[in-house]
């Protein structure tokens, strides 16, 4: 079930109304309707994959209880080991079966010895890269003596399998949602007003945005050898917008429904493109996935303990790692290793916790240092972003090889370029607006328990506004693929 569709929007006030008319007297039967209604909303796209999340759910529930009555160092970590085998095991079959098989039997050729690649009709499970780490957290948590386990098996199933950030996360940790559901949740109506203001604006975000850049950034990026460097410097801008646009929108979506029930999801984005430096971008971009490889791979690697030369050997190794998680590509290890190699200058410059705050807090502009520190750092990632979006590496070399070519100053032309101008305003729309809003979550946050109620209306009623006019190319969200 989409988010944009016709179908969530008769969804989300039926189960509100369940929720808070029906069984807000009792908090256990809270939790199993936030089990029942998300495992139909997350049936709604193949209902067979509904055993694997269950299956997920059961494994790990039942490892965490284990690893708590256990004291005996090598049951323990066999008790983790099975976890992170059925976890891991999971998404490695459904996400990258085929991709080795095909690798192994292309290894093969390379010594003139042909091999047939028998690979399977595997269709993707919808958030299985987000589900598995969600769980296996938790795990690895007990076994580290951070967490308790728990026994209510329908408090930990609604954890797991929670509706709004099932599919494209915030991957969220036991220690900050788990605890959530023993707590008694009472309705709170300012709580649920600024959920829905961030909701309208992660909907902008979407349809608005993401999906409008996309059209454009398909039609450049699936004809790029005809274009010039103009175009397919705009071809990635738009790329890049449409990214950030459509995951960001989706994370704002999802903590805004979640405020509507009460509970509080963890940010998981940040402003990431008025970053100074890329390691502040990693700090400010899918938030959830960096700090889990951060707390759960590098910091075990040793992270930036000892030598410089591990240091930079382990910041190659999340990055990979990370490019790997998104899918069964080279382009993804490849957009991975390129941002890890961005970032070894501030490594070696110890210059990697910089940039911690804000830009420019309490200020209207930036300096002129900083805006170039932006524009440079935006400059890298839209390079990244076009590894990130080819087809093969072989299109992504070629893509960047078009754009530094002598046409650079040609003017633009693409298949409905025209049109495009709308969304191009958008974008530059989407960036004043965070700009002048950047101390905040969302735009005009702190305003809502502040008496400028017209002001906010007229904002928001202007964006739901832009969300009707321009919802007729809606998509489904990307990182439902990954």
């Amino acid at each position: 079930m989409l988010f944009n569709s016709i179908d969530f929007a008769a969804f989300l006030p039926i189960v509100f109304s369940l929720y808070w008319f029906v069984s807000a007297k009792n908090l256990k039967l809270q939790n199993l309707l936030i089990v029942l209604v998300s495992y139909v909303f997350y049936g709604w796209w193949d209902s067979r994959f509904l055993a694997l999340i269950l299956f997920s759910t059961f494994v790990d529930y039942i490892v965490g209880i284990c690893l708590s009555k256990q004291e005996n160092p090598k049951i323990r970590k066999l008790l983790l080991a099975a976890s992170i085998i059925v976890n891991l095991g999971l998404l490695g079959f459904f996400k990258y079966f085929n991709f080795f098989i095909e690798n192994f039997a292309s290894a093969f050729t390379l010594f003139g010895f042909e091999l047939q690649a028998n690979t399977l009709q595997i269709i993707l499970p919808v958030g299985i890269s987000f589900y598995t780490f969600q769980t296996l957290s938790y795990s690895i948590d007990i076994y580290r003596r951070k967490l308790t386990a728990t026994k209510d098996f329908v408090a930990f199933a609604a954890f797991v399998s929670f509706f709004p950030q099932l599919v494209a996360g915030p991957i969220e940790r036991a220690a900050h949602l788990l605890p959530q559901f023993f707590k008694k949740r009472h309705f709170d109506y300012s709580d649920a007003v600024s959920g829905m203001y961030q909701i309208i604006w992660g909907m902008f975000k979407k349809v608005v945005i993401a999906d409008n850049c996309a059209q454009y950034a398909d039609i450049i990026f699936k004809n790029s050898a005809d274009y010039s460097s103009s175009t397919l410097i705009l071809g990635a801008l738009f790329f890049t917008f449409q990214v950030y646009g459509d995951f960001s929108g989706y994370s704002d979506i999802a903590i805004g429904t979640a405020r509507l029930f009460g509970l509080n999801l963890s940010r998981n984005f940040n402003l990431p493109y008025f970053s100074r430096d890329i390691a502040e971008f990693w700090r400010r971009w899918h938030i959830s996935l960096s700090t889990w490889f951060r707390d759960y791979l590098y910091i075990p690697l040793g992270g930036s303990r000892g030598s410089v030369a591990k240091n930079i050997r382990n910041t190659f190794i999340i990055f990979i790692v990370s490019g790997f998680w998104h899918g069964a590509n080279w382009t993804f290890v490849l957009w991975g290793f390129l941002n890890a190699l961005y970032i070894v200058p501030i490594i070696l410059a110890n210059k990697n916790r910089k940039n911690i705050e804000i830009v420019a807090a309490g200020k209207l502009f930036p300096s002129f240092r900083e805006t170039v520190a932006i524009l440079l750092t935006f400059s890298l990632t839209v390079l990244a972003m076009v590894v990130f979006r080819a087809e093969s590496v072989e299109h992504a070399i070629r893509y960047i090889g078009g754009i530094f070519t002598q046409n650079i100053l040609q003017m633009p032309y693409y298949i409905g370029i025209r049109k495009s101008v709308w969304a191009i305003g958008m974008v530059v729309l989407l960036i004043v607006i965070e700009w002048f809003t950047r101390e905040q979550q969302f735009p005009f946050q702190k305003q809502i328990s502040e008496k400028s109620a017209p002001f906010l209306w007229i904002f928001y009623y202007l964006i739901a506004l832009l969300i009707f006019l321009f919802g007729a190319n809606s998509q489904a969200f990307i990182y439902f693929q990954f």
